[in-house]
């Protein structure tokens, strides 16, 4: 039967109506590779949007709107309904250390250890599983959570290690411990001196401790991982990032070997993990930068620099302007001169690159904030960074506004340092720490990350601590210089959009807009309504990248 004859029979007509409606909505519906729907979706775009469906194809989203519209116009053979639930972008770490969170995983972990008597039975514990001689290494003390809140000495690890050489780090990674063993392995002696470093020596011996730079005197002489063990690290790094809503990381300070990994297992198909690598200040990794250019791939960014300035605040390694209030005579100390950071920001300025400085100190900040200035020349779109920004002089901050230097923040070393943080700055200092919403107000956004795994990978922690200002037992009540917190929207800002723009990635990801990537996490809470006290208790229920499940509780 012709549409003709259907309509010239009243009869038919209905069905026939009924038919055609059909067919044109069969006809002009669109096919998605996925459909969100019955959600409650934070796109993150200009005005904060929320929407309640969302269309996906090609890994990229291509439409969001009204659960009617998104389905009226869509049609898919995966639907998600996220049975109002709601939903983020895929959250990206401005700051992490992936790489070296995932080597830690097959080290000793000494985190939230008690006392110096705990540390030791964890490395006792732990090197059960190790073969005769092989070291012993770990990461994450910390003398400021003990009773005794000093460094230890090496005496007890020399009698339960005297053949095995062992080296533990302190949980920031700017100091460390070694027995003999190690000590001799790396031929380090009383009376050895060296910029940016410290070789702790007392009553004429070596106690073991290396501050910064005296480091590396021992970690240069610990065999590398096999290709097998570095590929499980980053495998396990990256199950637990999207466990916990993290698509993206800005990894911060890798040698050249490590982007060449993570390019092959990219490749492979192996690490679904988006990364903005920045490489560390060493010649070998300028030469190879420069000679092989920039990378940029749908999921590596490599085209920055990670400078340090100074050391950290717990273990009096930051660089400060006047001495410190818990150790009169000392101000810490930078890693480098001031003409090493010049030369380094005259290339990167020459070559295009991004530069991107760990500083804690004021000292510390004040030096690269000026040599940044020298070259960025008031306002611009180089989006230079300096990592941490941890303790800045009240001078100083117009700096980052004049000059458009971004702060990259970790809000946990706020709630993590502000049980001493006073001792060590006093009452005025510790004013300009931690200051996140007036750095925010130099530029208007401010990127946010968790140093993992200096702090806890938990990006929840991260927006508690931005937000509320409080550890997980409430402690201080009212919050620690709550002038200085972030609103809800401008932590999920940090967290998305913000850090995505650290990386100049803000047109690829960080929202979920039209033809931006399908990044996005579904959570049993709503960040943005929930109680305080609700925040450490959410739950990821599923992580997608580029449209693709890559994990569901």
């Amino acid at each position: 039967m012709t549409f003709k004859n259907c309509y010239s029979n009243s009869l038919f007509l209905i069905p026939c109506s009924l038919f055609v409606i059909l067919f044109a909505s069969c006809k002009f519906r669109q096919k998605a590779d996925l459909i969100v729907h019955h959600a409650k979706i934070y796109t993150v775009d200009e005005k904060f949007s929320v929407a309640e469906a969302m269309a996906v194809r090609d890994g990229k989203v291509i439409a969001t709107g009204t659960n009617d519209d998104i389905l009226k116009q869509y049609e898919s053979d995966k639907m998600e309904d996220a049975q109002g639930k709601a939903v983020f972008p895929g959250l990206i770490d401005a700051h992490a250390h992936f790489v070296g969170y995932g080597s830690s995983l097959q080290k000793v972990n000494l985190v939230g250890t008690a006392s110096w008597e705990e540390v030791l039975t964890r490395c006792s514990d732990f090197s059960k599983s190790l073969s005769p001689g092989q070291w012993l290494t770990g990461r994450g003390w910390d003398q400021n959570d003990w009773a005794v809140k000093e460094f230890p000495v090496n005496d007890k690890l020399n009698e339960l290690f005297p053949d095995r050489p062992v080296l533990i780090t302190r949980i920031d990674g700017h100091a460390a411990i070694a027995n003999n063993k190690a000590l001799e392995i790396a031929g380090i002696k009383p009376g050895d001196k060296l910029e940016g470093g410290e070789v702790e020596v007392r009553d004429g011996k070596l106690t073991g401790i290396l501050v910064d730079n005296a480091v590396d005197l021992v970690t240069a002489k610990i065999p590398a991982a096999t290709e097998a063990q570095a590929k499980e690290a980053l495998m396990l790094a990256q199950k637990n990032c999207f466990a916990t809503g993290l698509t993206g990381v800005h990894d911060c300070g890798l040698d050249y070997t490590d982007v060449q990994r993570v390019q092959q297992l990219q490749q492979s198909g192996d690490l679904k993990m988006r990364m903005y690598i920045m490489l560390s200040d060493a010649k070998r990794n300028f030469d190879w930068a420069f000679g092989n250019g920039k990378i940029k791939t749908d999921r590596l960014t490599v085209s920055g620099f990670k400078v340090y300035a100074d050391g950290a605040l717990g273990s009096r390694g930051a660089c400060l302007l006047q001495p410190y209030s818990d150790k009169p005579g000392w101000g810490g100390f930078l890693l480098s001169s001031p003409a090493h950071f010049d030369s380094v920001a005259n290339i990167i300025y020459a070559k295009g690159w991004q530069m991107c400085t760990h500083a804690i100190g004021d000292s510390g900040n004040r030096t690269i904030l000026n040599i940044y200035a020298k070259y960025l020349k008031g306002k611009n779109d180089l989006r230079w960074r300096i990592e941490h920004a941890q303790v800045v002089n009240q001078n100083d901050f117009k700096l980052f506004g004049e000059n458009s230097v971004i702060p990259s923040v970790q809000p946990t070393h706020g709630t993590s340092d502000m049980y001493w943080a006073g001792d060590r700055l006093g009452p005025e200092r510790v004013k300009g720490a931690y200051a996140y919403q007036q750095l925010l107000k130099e530029n208007n956004w401010i990127p946010l990350g968790t140093d993992f795994p200096v702090e806890d990978i938990s990006p929840f922690k991260t927006f508690m601590a931005a937000v509320v200002r409080q550890d997980a037992k409430g402690f201080p009540a009212g919050g620690y210089q709550m002038e200085n917190a972030l609103s809800r929207e401008q932590t999920i800002r940090g967290m998305t959009i913000w850090a995505a723009k650290a990386a100049f990635e803000e047109k690829q990801k960080g929202s979920l807009e039209k033809g931006k990537v399908a990044d996005f996490i579904i959570l049993d809470t709503d960040l943005m309504n929930c109680p305080n006290d609700a925040i450490l208790k959410t739950k990821v229920l599923a992580t997608y990248i580029n449209g693709e499940r890559v994990y569901k509780q």
